[in-house]
């Protein structure tokens, strides 16, 4: 029967009740042998043929329906006509009328249903009075207001669940686009930390290389460049399955600070000192992974913009929070050149605003000072146990 079969059931079953209660009530009173009795009956039985059709066919009839209900009406008028007994069958009929058909439709089902109950009470009562006529209409008006009070409820109640359904697939398309551009920033920035830091260091040694090639040394510097390529062919490998940095791997963020430095010495040629201070503290992965590719990308800066001739990595333990901070002695810059978001003026570098980016996951903030011809500092504190 579709949606609602219980209330079809019940108004279907309560019909057949009363249906049978009615003829059972005229047998009772009237003789068989009596013409108008057995006529009674006869078009009793075809009402209940005709409505048990309408129930078998239910779904087949769709569209149909209002006529299958038109004619149930018109047998059910006669049979009250007929035998004023049968009048509560018109207390389902009107449900009916009430779901099936457009409001022209119900008032005029209404006022035939009412008029036939008014009309037999009328016929066979011996003192006419205003019940027999404004029950009937008051019974009919009480069930129209019932039940398009319940089908107002019913459609305010559907408009709530389109609208939450509305805000849910909303959400959850919003939702999908933050979470894209939360991966292309993530992917963006390990491409900054990584693949471009490491080209940048590539391209260094081979320059280095050309200038004194055919000697050990360049020898040397093409094997550096070879390993860099290595280690950022595995960097950018991690990073695409979203793994910790590979020097985080069952060490300290103070031994990969540490081999870092020593690396970046290594390769470039700058002098990197790393301290450590305060009272060691477990730093969670997350904290770690970032403040390591902090330090990474502000000593890859200071490589190759800031002519240093030495950098200075801190990493200190305050107790409720762990910091990092990266001073070089080079040429400096001046603040006012960045833009709003921490990137250069020009529009090159994605290293300041993606290191506030990955700072903000776990909780963390970053300060930068620096001046022309005095060198820069750069200070990245993350909270303890502040996880993304």
């Amino acid at each position: 029967m579709g949606e609602r079969s219980w209330l079809n059931g019940a108004m279907h079953a309560g019909f057949f009740l009363l249906l049978a209660a009615s003829a059972a009530r005229v047998v009772a009173r009237h003789e068989l042998t009596d013409r108008l009795t057995v006529a009674a009956l006869a078009v009793a039985a075809l009402l209940a043929l005709l409505y048990g059709a309408g129930v078998v066919l239910w779904r087949r009839l769709g569209p149909a329906l209002p006529v299958w209900l038109g004619l149930v009406i018109g047998v059910a008028v006669a049979l009250v006509l007929l035998a004023p007994s049968f009048a509560w069958c018109a207390v389902p009929l009107y449900f009916l009328c009430l779901r099936l058909l457009p409001t022209i439709g119900v008032v005029t089902a209404a006022v035939l249903l009412t008029a036939a109950v008014v009309a037999g009470q009328v016929r066979i009562a011996t003192v006419v009075d205003p019940s027999l006529v404004l029950a009937p209409i008051g019974i009919a008006a009480i069930i129209t207001a019932v039940f398009w009070a319940l089908q107002y409820e019913i459609r305010q109640r559907q408009r709530l669940i389109d609208d939450l359904v509305a805000a849910r697939d909303s959400l959850a398309a919003s939702q999908l686009r933050a979470g894209a551009l939360e991966e292309r920033g993530r992917l963006a920035r390990e491409i900054h930390d990584t693949l471009a830091q490491g080209l940048s260091s590539i391209s260094m040694l081979l320059q280095a290389a050309d200038r004194s090639w055919g000697t050990d040394r360049s020898r040397a510097l093409a094997a550096q460049a070879a390993a860099v390529a290595d280690e950022n062919l595995a960097e950018a490998r991690r990073f695409v399955r979203d793994l910790t940095p590979a020097r985080l791997e069952g060490r300290s963020l103070a031994d990969a600070l540490r081999d870092l430095c020593a690396d970046t010495e290594r390769r470039s040629g700058l002098r990197t000192v790393f301290r450590e201070e305060g009272e060691p503290a477990v730093t969670g992965e997350a904290a770690a992974a970032v403040l390591l590719r902090v330090a990474q990308g502000a000593l890859a800066n200071t490589v190759e913009h800031a002519a240093a001739s030495e950098a200075v990595v801190t990493l200190s333990h305050l107790g409720d929070a762990v910091a990092l901070d990266v001073r070089d002695d080079g040429r400096g810059f001046d603040p006012d050149d960045l833009d709003p978001d921490g990137a250069a003026a020009s529009g090159r570098g994605f290293g300041l605003p993606g290191m506030r980016e990955r700072l903000a996951r776990v909780g963390g903030s970053l300060a930068v000072e620096s001046r022309p011809g005095e060198g820069t500092a750069l200070a990245a504190s993350v909270p303890l146990g502040e996880e993304p």
